[in-house]
């Protein structure tokens, strides 16, 4: 596994995020202490989760395997960077939220990380990230609430999630007045079908010194080889085949399949290996349902993409091109 420096900070990550959107939901509490076990044995020591993963009526559920896992020792909590996140309301998706039961307001974030604390059976939280912009609480607040948590020693280190490039200035700017570290990390939606972050996100990012930590890096398996295994007949009312379906990539998709296949490179590593090349990216968070897609993500970390071969890929999913220029000259 290789490793770098999470952003400005002088915390050490590996290049690859393990994502347990699936923990619960989708795998059984004992494949997901399954595949945490080997990501830690590969050398994955970075950690993604979030309070409402579980599934719609099991909000919460996602942390509490993550908790089961470290309570079995073994060095588990110690050797992993851990991240979590606070937004969203923890009330079932058929229930109305009580007011302060979400977004950032300093109610809600004293609450939800002690809850957080619980669930995962730990005393403080490495990575702390607000899930989503909050539009109605003020900056000052947020960090005063921030700084607070960081001197009681439950959180370390704050990000941010889905954050505009003018969001992370802003809240950048206004930590900075507060003589505040500020944010350190964004997760945001990037990959080659969708590159608009690259318009002002990671601009942002590496301006202020914040990693980039990619979701979806596969765009929903499009990138995973789906045209391939829609031919075979394997991809039925999967994920990816209906992105494929609603994408309207299936022409650049193709294009990319059959690029990869005369080198004889899979696609989904090369996905996750271009991240790896791109500017204040630390690592994109690989969510597996499975060992073996687990296994085909830390294969992508040691791929070496030449420069023909990036180049042909910014043909078939071209960029936007650089802020201003692309849009006004």
């Amino acid at each position: 596994m290789r490793y770098t420096q999470l952003g400005r900070t002088g915390l050490q990550v590996s290049r690859l995020v393990l994502g347990t959107m699936n923990f619960g939901p989708r795998t059984s509490e004992a494949d997901s202490h399954a595949i945490m076990d080997a990501a830690l044995e590969a050398g994955v020591n970075f950690f993604d989760t979030a309070n409402v993963y579980g599934g719609p009526e099991h909000k919460g559920r996602t942390e509490e395997i993550l908790g089961s896992w470290f309570a079995r020792g073994g060095g588990r909590r110690e050797k992993v960077v851990l991240a979590t996140k606070v937004y969203g309301a923890m009330s079932p998706n058929s229930e109305e939220p009580w007011p302060n039961t979400n977004r950032l307001s300093a109610v809600n974030i004293r609450r939800a990380v002690d809850a957080s604390l619980r669930r995962l059976g730990t005393d403080h939280i490495d990575l702390y990230q607000f899930h989503h912009v909050d539009r109605a609480t003020p900056w000052e607040e947020i960090w005063q609430a921030i700084d607070v948590l960081v001197r009681q020693g439950k959180i370390l280190y704050a990000g941010s999630s889905n954050f505009a490039g003018w969001h992370i200035a802003k809240a950048n700017e206004a930590a900075a007045r507060r003589h505040s570290l500020g944010l350190v990390s964004e997760q945001c939606l990037y990959n080659l079908v969708e590159r608009r972050a690259e318009t002002d996100v990671l601009p942002a990012a590496e301006d202020y010194g914040l990693g980039v930590i990619p979701w979806s890096p596969l765009a929903s398996g499009l990138l995973g080889g789906a045209v391939r295994r829609e031919r075979e007949g394997g991809d039925s009312g999967n994920r990816s085949a209906e992105a494929l379906a609603r994408s309207g990539a299936r022409e650049r998709i193709e294009a990319y399949e059959d690029l990869l296949a005369g080198r004889g490179l899979d696609p989904g590593e090369v996905g996750l290996a271009w991240l790896l090349t791109r500017p204040a990216v630390t690592g994109p968070i690989v969510g597996p349902r499975v060992q073996e897609q687990l296994d085909s993500a830390i294969r992508a970390v040691d791929l070496e993409l030449d420069d023909e071969l990036l180049s042909e890929l910014d043909k078939i999913f071209p960029g936007p091109g650089p802020s201003p220029e692309a849009f006004a000259w």
